[in-house]
């Protein structure tokens, strides 16, 4: 008979690779480690029981399957949610394709109707931070909202270059906009990091 800690290791990486998600997204969820998941899918050690609870929870499946050799074969809506997971990617890039799509088509029509270019750069550095919206909005929906941070940043940056660009076409420098940027990007770091300090112990107690 398996190993009661082996088979647990098994279904725990099968779980997390099925459901494309990285050791270090695991552990953020659960408010561990990546040391400490990796330990677990080695076998090396095994979650207490509320933790097996919250991993059953949070890929749909139940306690006892967690624990049993053929537990995850059983299961099959896994497929599913994977499926649902590259149906969601697809939908955000298509939606960020379009935008860009949408910016070119003005960019050719406006430039074929009045015979010159100039303005029309501002479809294109515009149409940037706009996907970086739609991106939060629907990362926020479907994926990992810890990667509204790294979203935001972009969004922050994207929009003061497209303000600086904006004064740049008319003959305004106001490169110093960006020391707003440098301001914004201290707060979204701290914010990102200010729950550190409330799961450290727990994060770090293996």
């Amino acid at each position: 008979m398996t190993d009661i800690k082996q088979t647990i290791a098994k279904n725990i990486t099968e779980l997390r690779l099925l459901n494309d998600m990285t050791q270090a997204q695991l552990g953020d969820k659960l408010n561990y480690s990546h040391k400490t998941v990796s330990k677990w899918e080695r076998g090396e050690s095994t979650p207490d029981i509320d933790v097996l609870v919250k991993i059953s929870d949070l890929f749909g499946v139940t306690l006892d399957s967690l624990t049993r050799e053929d537990g995850i074969a059983d299961k099959t809506d896994i497929t599913e949610k994977r499926q649902k997971n590259y149906n969601h990617r697809a939908i955000m890039f298509i939606v960020e394709g379009s935008i860009m799509l949408a910016a070119l088509f003005a960019f050719i029509i406006t430039s074929l109707i009045l015979g010159r270019k100039g303005f029309q750069i501002f479809y294109f550095v515009y149409a940037l931070p706009v996907m970086l919206i739609v991106r939060l909005i629907l990362n926020s929906i479907w994926f990992n909202p810890k990667n509204n941070y790294y979203i935001i940043s972009a969004l922050m940056w994207s929009v003061l270059a497209a303000i600086h660009i904006s004064f740049l076409y008319f003959k305004m420098n106001v490169v110093m906009i960006y020391l707003l940027g440098i301001v914004g990007q201290i707060i979204i770091v701290v914010c990102a990091f200010v729950v550190r300090p409330f799961n450290y112990l727990k994060t770090h107690r293996e």
